[in-house]
């Protein structure tokens, strides 16, 4: 285990971590988000979208996934992704809007 700690779901903390993964597009998104509070709805939009392409809702606390911890997992995600730095950003835009959708109903 990485760290000692096994989260329900990808973990805000661990946006940084995948900064250095893909191209120069990818690490300007990735630091608009660094420094935003966990609660902001970008950071939830960004989340959301990393729960959805890891399949962190149908990871198990004693399952491979797990046990190497969300960085190496979401990692592993973000570098198998095939399509372009833009279209993991439109990824991110669906999650924003699929959140701004629940807040607003709230």
């Amino acid at each position: 285990m990485q760290d000692n700690q096994i989260d329900l779901l990808f973990p805000s903390r661990a946006i940084e971590s995948l900064r250095d993964i893909r191209g120069e597009k990818w690490q300007n998104f990735i630091d608009s988000l660094v420094g935003l509070d966990p609660i902001n709805p970008d950071v939830i939009a960004f989340v959301l979208m990393m729960v959805k392409m890891g399949g962190c809702a149908s990871c198990q606390s004693d399952s491979f996934r797990a046990m190497r911890g969300c960085i190496l997992c979401s990692s592993t995600t973000i570098k198998r992704y095939k399509g372009t730095d833009q279209a993991l950003i439109d990824q991110y835009s669906e999650a924003k809007k699929d959140v701004s959708k629940y807040m607003n109903e709230v």
